[in-house]
């Protein structure tokens, strides 16, 4: 007979805004236990992390009308009932089986989305982002598609845990640009995958250990490109009320502008089943892919493809969302082409001013 594991525990909140500039909210979030079904997490607390792991996701629509909120919202609530349902149907995940449960409740929400919009013509070319972050025991794992981002503060450093499917990105990674370059480009909301747009995506997959008092923040570029990195991290520091600390970054984004919809989740874990503050172990950006590494978790193997089933007639869960404002969006195909001719020329322009 095992003994029972020490418990992980969390408190949560979280805040979706229209912004300054934008009509409607195309953003959703999402926080549920997975084991008691339960989506009344946003009050009250802490929490347990129960044994069939905890939700949290952010997702950012786009497509006009009411095509990003319908995709976002639709994100939400497909990703969470595939979870729901296994967490009925199969024993107690361990880690791995957790982290590909979350690769697949991803790749399986984008299946229903593009074939949704195919069959709708009103909406047809909707997408939205997700940034979808699972708890089991003490590790956190992060499924990713597209530019939302999730944020670890420990020790007052706040690092990024996911990697921005965008145009940016990927000349940054190619060193074409700095990140501070990045940052100030115009087509920096230019994003090369989402939910939605095609029918087979590939989801980021990647984790994290935490400890006592780290603060988990998951959010929309509608925050992430208006507030930087430290900012975040010295709020969080400043501020320990979870309430205050996503009205502060919503009402920083907003005095910068607001130019986009605005949404955070921010929480933060306790409880004796993970190691004491201040303890070591290393804060940063790790894929499950990489089979290299061997620190990381076994790699997870690839999921053969499923019929795509037409989603649900009930619209969402308790998620929150709100109407459309085209944002940026494009297929992989012509993304890759722009990217490729956009590397082609910074790097014609790098030569030539260094002469």
């Amino acid at each position: 007979m095992t003994s029972a594991r020490a418990p992980v525990s969390f408190t949560v909140r979280a805040r979706t805004d229209l912004g300054r500039t934008r009509d409607h909210n195309e953003d959703a979030f999402l926080v549920a236990d997975l084991g008691a079904r339960s989506t009344d997490l946003t009050n009250g607390g802490p929490h347990k992390v129960g044994e069939r792991g905890t939700l949290f996701l952010v997702a950012d629509g786009m497509g006009g009308a009411a095509a990003g909120e319908l995709a976002s919202s639709m994100a939400a609530d497909l990703i969470f009932r595939h979870l729901l349902e296994r967490a009925s149907t199969s024993p107690q995940a361990d880690a791995e089986q957790f982290a590909q449960q979350l690769r697949d409740a991803v790749e399986e929400a984008n299946e229903h989305i593009h074939a949704y919009s195919k069959d709708h013509p009103d909406v047809r070319g909707m997408g939205t982002t997700a940034t979808v972050a699972g708890v089991l025991q003490g590790t956190l794992y992060l499924a990713q598609v597209g530019d939302s981002r999730g944020y670890l503060v420990r020790d007052g450093v706040a690092t990024q845990l996911t990697k921005d499917q965008s145009l940016m990105q990927r000349l940054v990674d190619a060193g074409e640009l700095t990140e501070e370059e990045a940052e100030q480009s115009e087509r920096r909301n230019i994003i090369l995958q989402a939910l939605g747009p095609d029918a087979k995506i590939r989801v980021d997959l990647s984790w994290q250990e935490l400890r006592r008092g780290d603060v988990l923040v998951i959010c929309s570029d509608g925050l992430s490109g208006q507030v930087k990195r430290e900012e975040i991290a010295a709020l969080v520091e400043q501020q320990p009320d979870l309430d205050a600390l996503c009205d502060q970054l919503i009402m920083l984004a907003n005095e910068r502008g607001g130019p986009d919809n605005i949404t955070v989740v921010a929480v933060r874990f306790d409880g004796d089943g993970l190691p004491p503050a201040g303890s070591s172990g290393e804060v940063g950006y790790r894929t499950m892919l990489n089979q290299e590494t061997s620190e990381t978790p076994a790699a997870i193997p690839a999921r053969p493809p499923e019929p795509v089933v037409p989603p649900a007639e009930n619209p969402p869960p308790p998620v929150v969302p709100a109407p459309p404002a085209p944002k940026r969006s494009g297929s992989p195909a012509a993304v890759a082409a722009l990217t490729f001719g956009v590397i082609v020329l910074l790097t014609i322009f790098y030569f030539l001013l260094r002469r």
